[in-house]
């Protein structure tokens, strides 16, 4: 199978031919208006799928058609918003070709117009797939699984890229392009316009059980979703999809520079996008990490709901979700599992389970979020992460209502002026060796207050879900200090990872953030616990550790209970 592949040595182009490169019996023509280029790319190539460079213009397609005689076209070139006046040349030529066709088109009126060609190509007997990327593929696919049992209603979402991940010159070019511009999407049922990247909002991708992604800020952009979704979906009035990169500080410029575009009018910002491109790449600093999250509201079983899906992706793994979609077709097509002829956007090319398939190579990982609340505190933070957990583990959290339970534990204090206050202040036992605990937990407000009385000791602290840029952590209150925390399912372990924390509700630097390993678990049908508290610059507060079983109902642990106390 011969696959010519415009812009291969590019950034989109260059991840496909990644992912191919252990398909046996494939040939690549990497093509682009570079021959140099496309030499040093293919010189750099490691893989069993067969590599040649070849310099061609898209407007030459037809004579290279002719020449190369491929059996699949592949469009990574782009930008497909500033094609000109002929924006589906390579598209006619694979008609006229008899050629099948695929691109990553991000353009919502490119991928939307591509259905003009359907009788021809039908008539042709190729298929002619435009948007073959995650947006929108994917978000299709994830929509018609959210779709089972519920009436979609509104959707809501976007892509959070790694800092790392690298921005090819024709993406920022298309975005800087519609930044201020006009965008056209359907808002309370009617077609509508927005001003790109104008318009913002705040998710945070957050799949159960894993560490979320921090609180980031989105901004509208122009993809195929806005135009091509809600004709999936007949109950559909509203649709918003942004982007939330980082770092903030020059989203926001971006921003500030769309609204001011959208508000006194005035070009393009096109000529900065060399500017913006070569700061993107420059300005790299964070985790190493992106991920994907859909919001959607609808109803299900007579009621409104609110559910969403959340991907994360790992280091340079994330990258690689827009071209899995052409790497799965073009497997399938080499396996003889070939598109139906016809010209459309690629909104059912795949379903999710081909992309799971795609993921279980790789770092990412996805879920699903029922957002209705009112459950046990750590089974909605959880969520389908909560029936993974150990036993004893989830008993100890799954209730409302007062429960206590008993146990013993080893307590370590730190030793120095700082760490004594603070244990002073809150009230942390001393350093001890199998005390006698107690731990009481009463509903408060929304949360739940857990009670501690360890050797004759006793502090408190307030659980909550978190909510803004705390949202999917919990959040644990020690009087005028708060720490957000990650729940994060390890194996068998519950680990609660700080992520920020605020004093008498104002944030706090991160530098400061109080830290320390703290897992749950089972140890001989027991609950298990493991808790280390300490501060930057100060080190050690505390640690304790120890089992406990849930208290018999009426029963009330010894009044005489002593701890044997260690230096």
């Amino acid at each position: 199978m011969r696959v010519l592949i415009l812009g291969g040595y590019g950034v989109f182009g260059g991840r496909l031919v990644q992912l191919l490169q252990d398909v046996r019996g494939l040939d690549l023509v990497i093509a682009g208006r570079s021959l140099e280029r496309a030499k040093a790319f293919c010189a750099a190539y490691r893989g069993v799928a067969r590599v040649e460079p070849l310099a061609l213009d898209r407007a030459d397609i037809a004579g290279a058609l002719r020449a190369r005689r491929p059996d699949l076209v592949v469009d990574a070139s782009g930008p497909f918003q500033d094609y000109g006046a002929e924006p589906y040349r390579v598209i006619e030529a694979c008609l006229a070709a008899g050629v099948d066709y695929l691109d990553f088109a991000d353009g919502a009126d490119f991928v939307f117009g591509v259905s003009r060609f359907d009788a021809r190509a039908k008539a042709a007997g190729i298929a002619i797939l435009s948007g073959v990327s995650s947006f929108p593929v994917l978000t299709a696919a994830v929509l018609r699984r959210m779709a089972v049992g519920m009436e979609i209603r509104s959707v809501e979402g976007g892509i959070a890229p790694s800092p790392y991940a690298g921005v090819g010159v024709n993406v920022v070019r298309a975005v800087v392009g519609y930044a201020g511009g006009p965008v056209r999407l359907l808002r309370g049922g009617r077609p509508s316009e927005a001003p790109g990247l104008a318009e913002s909002r705040r998710f945070t991708v957050a799949v159960p059980g894993h560490l979320p992604l921090r609180s980031r800020l989105f901004s509208l952009v122009d993809v195929p979703d806005l135009r091509v979704l809600p004709p999936e979906h007949p109950a559909m009035t509203d649709i918003w999809m942004g982007a939330g990169p980082v770092p903030e500080s020059l989203h926001r410029m971006l921003m500030l520079l769309a609204m001011a575009r959208a508000r006194f009018g005035g070009p393009a910002l096109t000529p900065c996008a060399g500017l913006f491109h070569a700061v993107l790449n420059r300005l790299r600093f964070g985790e190493h990490r992106g991920g994907m999250i859909l919001s959607v509201r609808g109803r299900a079983e007579g009621r409104e709901v609110v559910r969403s899906w959340h991907l994360l992706a790992e280091g340079d793994d994330g990258p690689l979700i827009p071209a899995m979609a052409i790497e799965a077709l073009i497997r399938k097509w080499r396996d003889g599992e070939r598109p139906a002829p016809g010209a459309r956007p690629a909104v059912r090319a795949l379903e999710l389970e081909d992309y799971a398939a795609a993921f279980a190579r790789r770092a990412i990982v996805f879920g699903f979020r029922d957002e209705a609340g009112g459950g046990p505190l750590y089974r909605d933070l959880l969520g389908a992460a909560f029936d993974a957990l150990p036993a004893r583990v989830r008993a100890l959290h799954d209730g409302t209502g007062l429960r206590r339970w008993t146990g013993s534990a080893t307590v370590t204090r730190g030793r120095g002026l700082v760490a004594r206050l603070l244990c002073a202040l809150i009230g942390f036992p001393e350093t001890a060796r199998s005390a006698p605990v107690t731990v009481s937990f009463a509903p408060e407000a929304g949360g739940e207050r857990w009670t501690r009385t360890i050797g004759g000791r006793t502090f408190a602290s307030v659980h909550a879900a978190g909510t803004g840029r705390d949202r999917y952590l919990l959040v644990e209150r020690f009087g005028i200090v708060a720490i957000s925390l990650a729940l994060v399912r390890d194996g068998a372990r519950l680990r609660f990872v700080p992520r920020r924390w605020s004093l008498l509700g104002v944030p706090m630097p991160g530098v400061l953030l109080p830290v320390g390993e703290s897992v749950e678990t089972e140890s001989d049908g027991r609950f298990a616990f493991d808790v280390t508290i300490r501060v930057p610059l100060v080190g050690l507060i505390v640690a304790y550790r120890g089992t406990l079983e849930p208290m018999a109902t009426g029963a009330e642990p010894a009044a005489d209970a002593r701890s044997d106390r260690v230096s």
